[in-house]
């Protein structure tokens, strides 16, 4: 199950940096699709799992709610959002492959965590496949709005970082709560900020309020919000629960080479052997990252849930 729901989550996620694009070139204001997102999202998560009677509306009275939704959507999202009009989003996809770097990085010099030598190597060899892939066949034309974007999205994989450690520590707090009702909630508290974000900032007004209606920016908001948020989030969530931060992370890895590879099937652009050897590269990182999981996985050796204790990167299934 971890396999699949893994893949699930990397087919999801690795579309969702074009649907962000996609709706913001629609005319859709970042903040506020990214907040109507997030909040349509988790609200109708949260209702649904009150409903079977697996969560209550106490959840949101948590401040570690708050906190996780402070990093894992409003600190990644309004940078993201904001960074796509002015870079391309297979730039943003290679910005945002920091991401299980930073949480490698985070657990061996914040958390004084011990950090398999495979699993660093595995990082950097995985980012360089990204590299490999999209840096050839970008067009970069360098300015300050440029540079502003390139370096927010570096600022919005370290709030994801730090949300992705903070939310495995709260989940072991909550162990008798669903991941998914969790996953609800921080969506509610950072698409309620990315609200409060965009009525400051960008001060929406009727017309962008009817943009939202238009063709490409509603098809990239349900999308972004059913499969993105309420399939996507909740997948993340639950292999953080089973695994580690590091493990569900590396999808930022294979985001670029799905994108890559939707290219070529849907606009039909070419494949050339610069792309193989980078699909090569990346899929030896995420090996190499998940190597000690992967043996327990084949030799049916992974523990409960409830049984299972926090480890080093790249340590657990």
């Amino acid at each position: 199950m971890i396999a699949i729901g893994f893949l699930a989550m990397c087919l999801i996620f690795g579309t969702t940096f074009l649907a962000i694009r996609v709706g913001i070139d629609a005319g859709a204001l970042p903040f506020l699709s990214a907040g109507i997102r997030f909040v349509a999202a988790g609200g109708i998560l949260l209702a649904v799992m009150i409903v079977r009677k697996q969560a209550t509306w106490s959840l949101l009275g948590r401040k570690e709610m708050l906190i996780t939704g402070a990093g894992l959507t409003f600190g990644t999202f309004s940078t993201l959002y904001w960074a796509e009009q002015h870079i391309s989003s297979g730039l943003a996809a290679v910005l945002s492959a920091t991401g299980p770097i930073m949480i490698l990085l985070l657990q061996a010099f914040a958390l004084r965590q011990r950090t398999s030598p495979k699993a660093v190597a595995g990082c950097i060899v995985g980012f360089a496949g990204v590299l490999l892939i999209m840096l050839p066949g970008m067009a970069i034309d360098i300015s300050l709005l440029w540079l502003a974007g390139c370096a927010l999205v570096i600022v919005g994989e370290f709030c994801y970082s730090s949300g992705a450690l903070y939310s495995k520590h709260v989940m072991k707090r909550f162990s008798n709560v669903s991941p998914i009702a969790m996953n609800a909630a921080q969506m509610l508290y950072g698409g309620g900020l990315l609200m409060v974000l965009s009525l400051l900032v960008e001060r929406p007004g009727r017309g962008d309020l009817m943009a939202l209606t238009s063709r490409g920016a509603t098809g990239s908001l349900l999308y972004l919000i059913i499969a993105g948020s309420m399939l996507g989030h909740s997948l993340f969530y639950w292999l953080v629960s089973r695994t580690n931060p590091v493990f569900p992370s590396t999808w930022l890895y294979i985001s670029p080479l799905i994108a890559l590879v939707l290219g070529i099937v849907v606009y039909d652009e070419p494949f050339s052997w610069l792309t193989f050897a980078g699909a090569a590269v990346i899929l030896t990182g995420i090996i190499l990252v998940n190597a000690d999981s992967l043996r327990q996985m084949i030799n049916g050796r992974l523990r409960p849930r409830r049984q299972q204790q926090p480890s080093p990167a790249g340590k657990s299934a």
